[in-house]
């Protein structure tokens, strides 16, 4: 099922229970503002070559718009859209001062040499940079694009504006960058894992978990989990997947992903097929990859007993209304990957301040709001008789449409 679709289904079963206005559903509903643009740039060769530049400002009724720029070859505006919605509701969930948004740019940038990656982040901040902006949206990284990227942004959005470190978040540390913000997704996904089975009378130590993708967040995810005693027995990226029912090594395999630039010829664990990778055998599955992973077509054959969505919208509608009769308990997006976005608040705050935080100090604060975070999700599941995943989104919906109203903004 489309991205977007999904995202608007959910919303509206949102909205319902909460009883809202139709007139206000639908101001919730519109983004406020969608950009795309031609960036052209030379590439090494002295040829031209044109990408499209999205970026979709969905909501700003509780502060300023947020949201990651991904380099993809595949995006697109119904995406763009869908993620960026998506960020409103996920802000709302975590509690923080910010609205949702969303950007990228459709390229592939294993295809492009760093100069060309430079040139083609320098013309799209040269495009947008009138529209984004330290307390109108802040970008950060996601998917293909990381404290490089957002250092170029910083450096070109000064040349129009000043020297302004809280326009981005996910910066390089020398450039005013928060301690403890490219762990904050894959912590975030521990701390609310850990909430989960607290709730069900667990602890990590000893469960068996599977991790589709090993960028930034799912490799993060198992060395942080590892390290309570949790045991990963499979693991998936681009190159391929592998699997160890003992457990596989993770400080061992982090090593070989670094040298090999994937898991594939891991020794510590036998190849399979990546596309089984979601079946096997385990107690806690963790989608850290794309989105609709999870569909009607595999979720029969799910066989874990808990999912912690660390990806943006890896299940579809179908697929969660098939885990749900079978038992299986999900941990949605909106909650469970909003670390790295509590996170980029710390970052955004510190620059305003022009004060530096402890790592210690980031990584316990972060714990709070995950845990408040969890506990706010379940009030609403009590409250509207309902699942996780309506619990989050009842939640982030109920406190944008009070902020609208409050604003006087409803139609």
């Amino acid at each position: 099922m489309n991205a977007l679709v999904a995202t608007n289904r959910n919303f509206k079963l949102a909205a319902r229970l909460l009883g809202l206005d139709s007139k206000l559903e639908k101001s919730l509903l519109i983004p406020f503002r969608e950009i795309k643009v031609e960036c052209t740039i030379p590439k090494d060769d002295g040829t031209l070559a044109s990408y499209v530049g999205f970026r979709v400002q969905h909501d700003n009724a509780r502060g300023p718009m947020k949201g990651g720029i991904r380099y993809h070859p595949e995006v697109d505006p119904d995406e763009v859209n869908a993620l960026a919605q998506l960020m409103t509701w996920k802000t709302a969930v975590a509690n923080i001062p910010y609205g949702g948004a969303k950007g990228g740019i459709g390229c592939d940038p294993r295809e492009l040499s760093r100069s060309e990656l430079e040139r083609l982040t320098r013309v799209f901040t040269q495009k947008i940079h009138d529209l984004i902006g330290i307390h109108t949206d802040v970008p950060a990284p996601d998917m293909g694009t990381g404290p490089q990227t957002m250092a170029w942004i910083l450096d070109e959005y000064s040349k129009f504006h000043g020297y302004s470190p809280a326009v981005v978040t996910g910066k390089p540390i020398d450039l005013g960058g928060s301690l403890g913000r490219d762990a904050a997704t894959g912590r975030g996904v521990l701390f609310g894992t850990e909430a989960l089975l607290n709730e069900h009378g667990k602890t990590i130590s000893g469960q068996r978990f599977v991790i589709q993708g090993f960028g930034n967040v799912g490799a993060w995810a198992a060395q942080l989990i590892s390290e309570q005693g949790g045991k990963i027995i499979a693991v998936s990226d681009i190159s391929g997947a592998i699997k160890n029912s003992k457990g596989i090594d993770i400080p061992s395999l982090l090593k070989h992903v670094k040298e090999h630039k994937g898991v594939k010829g891991f020794h510590g664990g036998d190849s399979i097929d990546p596309k089984s990778i979601l079946v096997e055998d385990c107690d806690i599955l963790i989608p850290a990859a794309l989105g609709g992973v999870i569909n009607r077509e595999n979720a029969n054959d799910i066989k874990a007993k808990y999912i912690i969505e660390a990806a943006n919208h890896p299940t579809d509608p179908e697929a969660d209304e098939i885990l749900s009769k079978k038992g299986v308990i999900i941990l949605p997006d909106i909650y469970a990957n909003s670390g790295g976005v509590t996170v980029s608040y710390f970052e955004w705050v510190q620059n305003i301040q022009g004060f530096l935080w402890e790592e210690e100090k980031v990584n316990n604060v972060l714990k709070t709001y995950m845990n408040k975070g969890f506990n706010d999700v379940k009030e609403m599941c009590k409250t509207h008789n309902c699942d996780l995943r309506m619990g989050a989104f009842t939640l982030g919906v109920n406190r944008v449409a009070r902020a609208t109203v409050l604003r006087g903004w409803e139609a």
